[in-house]
């Protein structure tokens, strides 16, 4: 079963949808107009319930099907907000809101979430309950956390809960997945050096330099994943931002580092986290200094389930083709907040392929509006798949 006929006539209307979402971007939680315009939108396909503020400013629509005979309740989502990034795509609906813009394609994935929604208000073709998702603050915001922790999973009695999210450098329209590890664990490090504050033209005998500190905690904390961690396994440290000082001849009294790490595994993520601190405080008093770490845990690893992930590619290939599917594809060590759903309920997380293009949060980064209807009929047929009608 290809892209669906009716969802293909949708095209041009998501595609509407989804540039004016692009040229009215907003960021974490302050996705006021975004959210308004969806649960408008949900009201008017005549979604059997919609209810705001999920998660401060997520959205859930119900949607019953013709019979309600299995029981079974699904939720989908798409994720609604935006980057602070100035847009230099060029494109005609370019961001009016300076410094912020769609990078990650998510007005795409709210397009596409409310075409299949539509579709199926309208037809109503299967036996059982779907949730459609629209979550605020995944860049960072735990907007996923903040919605199950509003009870999005047991209100609706959700049983599967599924993701989307586009690729550039996946061909157009193919679709890519794993069973188990999808996405890495995303934590932030914030390591604070301390030193003693000196001239470093004349007495750089008499200080204890908190840069030279910092400058040996990078290059040690690599040695964790060189040599603590197994090399089957995966881990990234990453030592991202260094401040500290001012005046080009002083050498400052502290220096803050800021970074993140990926891991694909707990125990790997617990091993990490207590060689960071063990590491960092070592090498500064080696120095004559000392080191303050702290470690903070954002994101989980965004582990698909087996079996759902086998049936989210058996749809795939249904709407794509089994020659442009890889369901065993391995995984990426970006950080994703539907971790939290897939912690709550069993389900899988998929990528839609967009094409050549730049990356995600690339500031000339573009949405490819041709797979608009790919990925809505994508979410058609989970569902109807899922839950045949009687």
């Amino acid at each position: 079963m290809p892209v669906i006929n009716s969802i293909a006539a949708l095209s041009d209307e998501m595609a509407a949808w989804r540039q004016d979402f692009h040229e009215h971007p907003e960021l974490l939680y302050e996705v006021h107009r975004t959210a308004g315009i969806v649960a408008d939108r949900l009201r008017a396909f005549g979604c059997d319930e919609v209810v705001t503020g999920i998660g401060r400013t997520g959205v859930v629509g119900v949607i019953r099907g013709r019979n309600a005979s299995s029981g079974k309740v699904i939720g989908l989502r798409a994720d609604m907000d935006a980057l602070p990034i100035l847009e230099t795509s060029g494109v005609p609906f370019a961001s009016k809101n300076p410094g912020v813009m769609h990078a990650c394609g998510h007005d795409g994935h709210t397009a596409m979430l409310l075409g299949a929604a539509k579709h199926l208000a309208e037809t109503r073709n299967f036996d059982g309950t779907v949730i459609v998702i629209f979550q605020p603050a995944e860049e960072g915001g735990a907007g996923g956390k903040a919605m199950i922790d509003d009870g999005l999973m047991t209100r609706w009695g959700i049983q599967e809960v599924y993701g989307m999210h586009n690729m550039p450098g996946l061909a157009e329209g193919n679709f890519s997945l794993s069973h188990g590890a999808m996405l890495a664990s995303a934590d932030a490090i914030e390591i604070k050096v301390t030193g003693k504050g000196g001239h470093g033209g004349s007495g750089p005998h008499k200080a204890v330099d908190s840069v030279l500190i910092a400058a040996q905690i990078v290059n040690a904390l690599q040695s964790i994943v060189a040599r603590n961690v197994d090399p089957l396994q995966s881990a990234v440290i990453s030592i991202c931002a260094i401040h500290g000082g001012t005046a080009f001849n002083v050498i400052p009294e502290t220096v803050e580092m800021k970074g993140t790490v990926r891991t694909l595994h707990p125990e790997i993520r617990d091993l990490v986290e207590k060689r960071i601190a063990e590491v960092a405080d070592a090498t500064a008093r080696a120095y004559g200094g000392s080191a303050e770490t702290v470690y903070t845990r954002m994101y989980p690893v965004t582990m698909n389930h087996a079996r759902e992930a086998a049936f989210a590619a058996e749809v795939a290939r249904d709407i794509s083709g089994s020659e442009r599917v890889d369901e065993r594809a391995l995984p990426r060590m970006g950080g994703e907040d539907f971790s939290f759903m897939l912690e709550e309920r069993p389900g899988a997380f998929v990528f839609l392929g967009i094409g050549e293009g730049n990356e995600l949060h690339h500031p000339a980064y573009r949405f490819n509006d041709n797979v608009l209807a790919t990925g809505a009929s994508f979410w058609v047929r989970l569902v109807e798949k899922s839950m045949p009608a009687n």
